[in-house]
């Protein structure tokens, strides 16, 4: 593991045109797992939560909040649960991710080629769009325990987004994997601190992360794309999936985002090379490359 960092300005990034060709080429050989947050979708879908914190802010305007739980969206769920229901955390959910997210030409690009898993960290629909006219994928999704009488951390959906088993996610060629659930097929939300108390219980031993999650990313490293990990729950999930991954691991920062020391020195301890660059920028290179 990399050296913790003393300091923020000790991170070194790697330059976007020196990289970012080779790591399209990774990606068409299905050698880099293409992981995706939601900063992915700022430009093509305006009307989506794009940060946690824009999640926040929507949850504040739909209930009266505490402020405890302001600007944070897994303890606004988490009061909104406790004061209303359950019921209300999934129809505000729901509402805040009505709009059918368009993907982007990095989705397209993505969805033509074939790899083996990629991950999906944000609740929206783009990626399932972007791959619904190929053949041969499935998605598997992280589900909340609390409340369902399952003995279940998620499961798995067809190309169609009917419920199917793993059996039938054995003979897939590319899986989708949402680790905290999204908006479709089915409206399966980790979002509450309740929905992870179990879950983090047990990630550190792998048991919430689907055994073919875990054998498809062994002989690859991983691309953060539209992703910041200034939250605990963020890096934890991040360090967990691609836990006994091979390498090398890039994320793309934008310039204009200011990282919190946390942030910078988990990239340090994960060995994440950051490439400076703006997530429209680096899609636009990695479309020239592949």
């Amino acid at each position: 593991m990399g050296a913790l960092l003393a300091d923020v300005s000790e991170l070194s990034f790697a330059k976007a045109q020196d990289v970012l060709p080779g790591l399209a080429g990774g990606l068409r050989d299905g050698r880099v797992v293409p992981y995706l947050g939601p900063q992915l979708l700022t430009a093509a879908n305006p009307d989506i939560p794009a940060t946690p914190e824009a999640l926040a802010a929507f949850f504040q305007s739909k209930v009266a909040l505490p402020s405890r739980a302001r600007g944070n969206a897994w303890a606004a769920a988490q009061y909104i649960e406790s004061t209303r229901h359950r019921a209300t955390v999934t129809a505000l959910m729901a509402e805040a991710f009505a709009t059918p997210a368009k993907p982007t030409d990095l989705h397209h690009m993505l969805a033509a080629l074939d790899l083996p898993l990629i991950v999906d960290s944000w609740y929206d629909g783009a990626m399932r769009s972007a791959l619904e006219t190929r053949d041969g994928w499935g998605e598997i999704q992280g589900i909340t325990r609390a409340g369902i009488g399952e003995d279940q951390w998620y499961r798995f959906y067809d190309r169609s987004g009917e419920k199917t088993d793993v059996a039938a996610a054995t003979c897939w060629k590319t899986i989708l994997y949402k680790p905290h659930g999204g908006i479709v097929p089915a409206r399966n939300f980790l979002i509450s601190d309740a929905d992870y108390v179990e879950v983090l219980t047990e990630i550190d031993i792998q048991t919430p992360i689907p055994e073919m999650v875990r054998d498809r990313r062994t002989e690859h490293g991983f691309l953060f794309f539209g992703c910041r990990f200034h939250d605990q729950l963020l890096r934890t999930y991040a360090r967990q999936i691609m836990k006994r991954s091979a390498g090398p691991h890039y994320v793309i920062v934008d310039p204009a985002d200011t990282l919190t020391r946390n942030e910078a020195r988990f990239l340090a301890a994960q060995e994440i090379i950051p490439i400076s660059a703006t997530v429209e920028e680096a899609a636009g290179m990695m479309l020239e490359a592949a």
